[in-house]
């Protein structure tokens, strides 16, 4: 059990310095403001990745959620060029343009590979010299 307790702290303390980060550069403005929401684009799927990592902290979770992450956020900017009313009306509120984003971009597929490939790589340094081995709940 205090290697679960130890696998968690390292979670919520990588989610603690994401999210904030990826927050405040979406927000930056002395860059270029294409580039604030691109690069949030790998901010947003490492935060998916760590936030995943919490539900099924085990090494052979590693790979999948990082793959998942990547197919569902694919979805979900493919999604982006439907606009029926409902979608319409979650995307008028900040958290609903910030989950599921307002305007497709084939631009964004490249940040999101990099997201999930640094997803992977963030995982495996949460699970590093740990003796995690199946399964915990």
């Amino acid at each position: 059990m205090p290697l679960l307790t130890n696998i968690r702290k390292r979670s919520i303390l990588s989610l603690a310095i994401i999210l904030p980060i990826g927050l405040l550069y979406s927000h930056y403005r002395y860059s270029i403001s294409w580039l604030n929401q691109e690069v949030g684009g790998i901010f947003y799927e490492i935060f998916w990745c760590l936030f995943a990592f919490l539900f099924f902290p085990s090494r052979s979770a590693i790979t999948p959620i990082p793959l998942w992450v990547l197919i569902i956020t694919c979805l979900l900017e493919f999604m982006q060029l439907w606009h029926p009313p409902f979608l319409n009306w979650v995307r008028s509120f900040w958290w609903g343009k910030m989950l599921i984003g307002t305007a497709f971009t084939w631009s964004d597929f490249p940040y999101y590979f990099i997201g999930s490939g640094l997803g992977w790589l963030w995982l495996r340094l949460i699970v590093r010299r740990t003796k995690l081995k199946k399964v915990i709940t």
